[in-house]
């Protein structure tokens, strides 16, 4: 049953603890937009009786009636592609009883500057049913979290707002939503902000974590290398402020890694992401860019 003007918000995750997402954090940064929360926790057998701790974890650190606990089993028949990623996302959608759908992801948070511009987005959307998203500016860090990626390959935007009942759903790898016959979604700027954290911990996190998402894209026989941060292109100084609710989780996963290690500031070897940079800075749009949305007024 879907309530007129009520937000819901929806998430999902497997093995937080173990992965030392900020999956708490991450959901108590959407909080003051949502009049109930949705958290889909991942199990690894059919029986929803074994995880890492996440489960219990949430239940005694989120109380309250607003909050909606989902046990999942993760079936390793559809651990290809990222699908699994999809098909969580939309089990924690469907449970949602509000018109409108504040999505975050176990490695995402909001910046608490930003609820405002949030909160008038979702104004517009109750008010005009051709807005069917909320789009987002993306930061996405690496290495550290004073350090962050700004290369074509990353995306700039993506829509974490959503209206629910009208068809939307997780699309692929659970990057962003689409419908079922493939329509991207109608979403207008909002100027707020989305911080990704998925590439900023410790290395061994790093390598726990690319050995279970390895395990969703190519089966889960895959076998995986220790991971270490290595040089990257794209990579700039962080300036700004982070969500204050990632202070401890941002002092517990610094790492001895800097923008001088990091950094490749090859020419030639990134000449064609060097030109597609331009292009961006002048014109305001990457050539080539991955969209999910289509981008209204």
């Amino acid at each position: 049953m879907i309530k007129n003007n009520m937000v819901s918000g929806f998430s999902f995750i497997k093995h937080g603890l173990t992965l030392e997402y900020p999956i708490l954090e991450s959901v108590q940064s959407i909080d003051p937009l949502c009049d109930e929360v949705v958290i889909n926790v991942g199990f690894e057998t059919p029986e929803c009786d074994k995880d890492d701790g996440t489960y219990e974890y949430l239940r005694d650190n989120l109380t309250g009636e607003r909050y909606k606990f989902i046990k999942s089993w993760w079936d390793p028949s559809i651990m290809s592609r990222g699908l699994i990623l999809s098909q969580q996302t939309n089990i924690a959608m469907e449970a949602c009883k509000g018109s409108i759908g504040q999505y975050i992801q176990g490695d995402e948070a909001i910046h608490e500057d930003d609820l405002p511009l949030i909160e008038e987005g979702i104004k517009k959307m109750v008010d005009r049913k051709e807005i069917e998203g909320l789009l987002y500016n993306y930061t996405h860090f690496f290495g550290n979290t004073d350090l962050y990626k700004f290369d074509p390959h990353s995306y700039r935007k993506e829509v974490r707002t959503v209206r629910l009942g009208i068809g939307l759903e997780s699309y692929l790898d659970a990057q962003g939503f689409r419908f079922s016959d493939g329509r991207k979604p109608s979403a207008i700027e909002t100027g707020a902000r989305i911080f990704h954290y998925g590439w900023a911990r410790r290395e061994n996190a790093m390598s726990d974590k690319k050995r279970a998402f390895e395990k969703l894209y190519f089966g889960k026989d895959h076998e995986s290398e220790e991971y270490t941060y290595d040089r990257i292109f794209g990579l700039r100084k962080f300036e700004g402020t982070h969500p204050a609710l990632l202070k401890s989780w941002i002092e517990k996963n610094h790492n001895d890694v800097t923008f001088e290690q990091l950094n490749d500031p090859r020419i030639f070897a990134n000449f064609k992401n060097w030109i597609r940079l331009m292009v961006e800075e002048y014109t305001g749009h990457m050539i080539g860019e991955f969209r999910n949305y289509k981008k209204i007024k």
